[in-house]
């Protein structure tokens, strides 16, 4: 892996990268491209149940199942982190941080792994957590 720092991909982050939306800026796409390349790409596993959830609810449509969503992105070597015990402790002890379940545990995940977490998301960029941030749409 060399001295590449992980980069945690927000569940957002990955949708666009699969619809190639124009909402990812230039320096999100350059770095997903070093750390799928480096192999050092990550993404939270309760990303993917957030991704069913919003094909469920109309939200996003998949031109694929989702579980042949999910595998075809680990083929291409993108690392799966599983939520650990560790990660939802950590994700219940954040002070001053907003409900989303989903959003505390990829913000723990980001931290337990010491990734860079490229994300769109208001509300993860502004948190005063610990965590290194790329706004994804720069």
């Amino acid at each position: 892996m060399g001295s590449s720092r992980s980069t945690l991909l927000d569940t957002h982050v990955l949708v666009w990268l699969d619809e190639a939306s124009p909402r990812l800026g230039k320096s999100a796409i350059a770095k997903i491209d070093r750390a799928f390349h480096s192999g050092v790409a990550m993404i939270s596993a309760i990303s993917f149940w957030e991704v069913g959830m919003l094909v469920r609810k109309g939200r996003i449509r998949l031109d694929v199942d989702l579980a042949v969503w999910r595998k075809d992105f680990l083929e291409q070597g993108l690392i799966e982190v599983p939520v650990t015990g560790d990660i939802g402790i950590q994700a219940s002890c954040f002070d001053d941080f907003h409900g989303d379940p989903a959003d505390r545990l990829i913000a723990a995940t980001a931290l337990q792994n010491t990734a860079v977490l490229v994300t769109a998301d208001e509300r993860l960029l502004a948190c005063e957590l610990a965590i290194t941030r790329l706004d994804a749409r720069i």
